[in-house]
């Protein structure tokens, strides 16, 4: 089995964690597309205590910490085009628990520009399939905004079954939001 830092690769796409390096690469897609995650992005509830959100650096190396703990693995989504690689997102596999769960679950983002070409939907697959063979999860979900059609259409070309829908489940864009949950089984688990 692999050992963090994973790379993940499907021909001319890579997963793989986000490095001190391309904070640059990080900060330009993100602004450029700030305004179009806006409707998507987790917010958190005014809770007293909440400390503030942490420095690109800091959200790199608690990433790194619980990629290396296995209970997160956060990756960018890297595109290779004549020989030069472009952060075109992000996806975590999150949540993870061994044990008798063995499960996680799986989020992502893409920059608008390459939106509706496919690369979420391989990303999701990639992730997936690595965390059957390689993690030998048994469960992962996708949990979704019931109007993000685009996601709804990732899930399912990506192999995930419609469960249900989980009400007021995450806090997004300043609410207690209903999500709809995909999931997907291992299909070398099921015994």
């Amino acid at each position: 089995m692999q050992r963090w830092p994973y790379l993940i690769s499907d021909h001319e796409l890579s997963l793989r964690p986000l490095r001190y390096r391309d904070r640059a690469a990080w900060q330009k897609v993100r602004r450029a597309n700030a305004t179009w995650l806006a409707p998507w992005e987790a917010t958190r509830p005014t809770i007293e205590s909440d400390a503030p959100l942490p420095s690109y650096l800091g959200m790199v190396r608690y990433y790194n910490k619980e990629g290396r703990e296995l209970r997160s693995l956060s990756l960018g989504i890297w595109l290779r085009v004549k020989g030069k690689e472009r952060l075109i997102g992000q996806i975590t596999l999150g949540g993870i628990v061994l044990g008798a769960y063995r499960g996680g679950h799986i989020g992502y983002w893409i920059d608008q520009s390459v939106a509706n070409r496919g690369y979420t939907t391989r990303a999701v697959k990639a992730l997936t399939r690595f965390a059957f063979t390689e993690l030998q999860l048994h469960r992962i979900e996708i949990n979704l905004r019931p109007e993000n059609g685009a996601s709804k259409k990732v899930a399912e070309k990506s192999g995930y079954i419609f469960e249900g829908v989980r009400q007021r489940y995450l806090h997004i864009a300043g609410d207690w939001r209903d999500h709809l949950t995909f999931v997907a089984e291992n299909p070398n688990n099921l015994n």
